[in-house]
């Protein structure tokens, strides 16, 4: 099957870097794509006029939601609060539990995943809170996001997510982790058996790869065995680290050294390694960001460092900054990490944020976040056939609608679309040739259907932070509104 995409603008890839075509098309057979630029005047089975339109590489989204919207909850809390967010002691030792069944995960994971190929990602890793889980994902867990993913259509790198520790609330309001490092010893396996497993499907969009939680629930000897299982199934490992004070305290009161000695002492800088949020690390200063050293070790050892700028910024943390990463060889992927898996706003963000932290304008341009984006998320993948629009990639194409009114005049048009848009503005979402979102619909997902369930769901994951309370106050006192309720006559 022969497919012409036409549009006023597109995004194509010269060998070395991304380039810009005016009334152009992507032309692609099959899962591969054979033209792209002006001039095709071949035979097509389909042929689709976009009109005023930016066809450009689909996102990669390297820590991608596939849960419900948490950040409506837990972004906001002042520091009491806060602690009733965590698991408590005394809910860690009789109370843990599931919040939802495995059947209400399975619907939680395809909302998830619905909403990536709605907002033009087209390759995804995906992430999911522990918070509400008896441990930590499952084996089964992995196989509902599999399920999920083949039913959408998108690119999914899975595993589960694993842990030997948690973090907790103390009875005096510390935080601290507690420890079950059986729970660890069998996640793994579980994960190593899910590798397994997806190299059994046989699926052209489905990979396993290596996800264990926070480094600070992670014990140094199930740090060591995930090095070793990533080295033998030669999968990439993802490993929150570098990402919060709470973090480089607890591993300095439990291990006396900062996160990136770890991963170095477990062999993690051996693997294909990808670290979400990298913001902290030991250097001086009031932000305690990485030092110059620090980043050196990253780029030497070719560390993806996956930035989120929209929910670091939700929480109050910015990357100091996105250049000097970039000027020590670092190599940048990018992540939504919350709702609404929104790359676009994301880039624009994190575009303006580094403008703030290093007084310039010419900071943290939207070029390079562009490429972020795309061939960032492509080379921490270690693949050469996504991430760009050329003859030979996938065709894993996005349509940015640039006719709307609300979009305003088109200058630039990826500046444009990054100032002034954002991700719902992507009208067509295409995946190894197969259109999987069209005008806003997916093909065999009721969208509206399942949007009413997932409502229903987080009632019930918001109801649930009251058992795991360490003051055991109910949802109203955890979650006020942002105004009061208007009394009635």
């Amino acid at each position: 099957m022969r497919t012409a995409l036409h549009a006023r603008y597109v995004v194509g890839f010269d060998g070395a870097d991304h380039v810009l075509h005016h009334d152009a098309s992507v032309v692609y057979e099959d899962d591969r794509i054979i033209h792209v630029g002006p001039g095709w005047d071949g035979p097509t089975d389909h042929e689709m006029d976009l009109g005023n339109a930016l066809l450009a590489p689909g996102f990669i989204d390297l820590d991608a939601l596939a849960d419900i919207d948490h950040a409506l909850l837990d972004s906001w809390a002042s520091h009491e609060t806060a602690l009733g967010l965590q698991w408590s002691e005394r809910y860690f030792a009789e109370g843990r539990k599931d919040v939802f069944t495995l059947a209400e995960r399975r619907l939680i994971r395809e909302f998830a995943l619905a909403q990536l190929a709605l907002h033009g990602v087209t390759t995804c890793m995906p992430i999911a809170s522990e918070v509400h889980s008896s441990w930590a994902e499952t084996f089964d867990d992995a196989v509902v996001i599999a399920d999920a993913a083949q039913r959408i259509g998108i690119r999914a790198y899975i595993g589960p997510s694993f842990r030997a520790g948690v973090n907790v609330a103390r009875v005096d309001g510390r935080r601290d982790v507690l420890w079950d490092e059986g729970e660890g010893d069998a996640g793994l396996a579980d994960a190593a058996r899910f590798l397994d497993y997806a190299e059994s499907l046989d699926h052209p969009l489905i990979r396993g790869a290596l996800l264990p939680c926070r480094i600070e629930t992670l014990t140094p000897e199930l740090m060591r065995g995930i090095a070793k299982a990533a080295k033998e199934h030669d999968v990439p490992v993802r490993l929150h680290a570098m990402q919060g004070r709470l973090e480089l305290e607890l591993l300095g009161r439990q291990h006396g050294s900062s996160p990136l000695q770890l991963i170095e002492e477990s062999g993690l800088l051996g693997c294909q390694l990808l670290v979400p949020h990298a913001i902290f690390g030991s250097g001086d200063g009031e932000h305690a960001s990485p030092g110059d050293a620090e980043l050196a070790v990253l780029a030497e050892a070719g560390v993806a460092v996956v930035h989120c700028p929209l929910t670091s910024l939700h929480y109050g943390m910015v990357l100091r900054s996105f250049d000097r990463y970039r000027d020590a060889g670092v190599r940048i992927a990018m992540g939504t990490d919350s709702f609404p898996p929104d790359m676009i706003r994301g880039m624009d963000v994190g575009s303006s944020l580094a403008k703030v932290v290093t007084g310039r304008l010419d900071a943290g341009s939207i070029a390079d976040y562009f490429r972020a984006a795309t061939l960032g998320g492509a080379a921490a993948l270690g693949r050469a056939d996504i991430g760009r629009l050329a003859p030979g990639a996938q065709a894993d194409i996005i349509a940015i609608d640039l006719s709307d009114a609300r979009m305003g005049v088109v200058d630039d048009p990826i500046r444009t679309v990054v100032m002034n848009g954002s991700a719902r503005d992507v009208r067509m979402t295409v995946v190894a040739g197969q259109t999987v979102q069209l005008d806003g619909t997916i093909t065999g997902i009721d969208l509206e259907g399942l949007r009413s369930k997932a409502q229903e769901l987080f009632e019930k994951m918001r109801a649930a932070y009251a058992e795991r309370d360490l003051m055991s106050r109910s949802p109203e006192q955890l979650f006020p509104p942002t105004f009061p309720l208007a009394h009635s006559d």
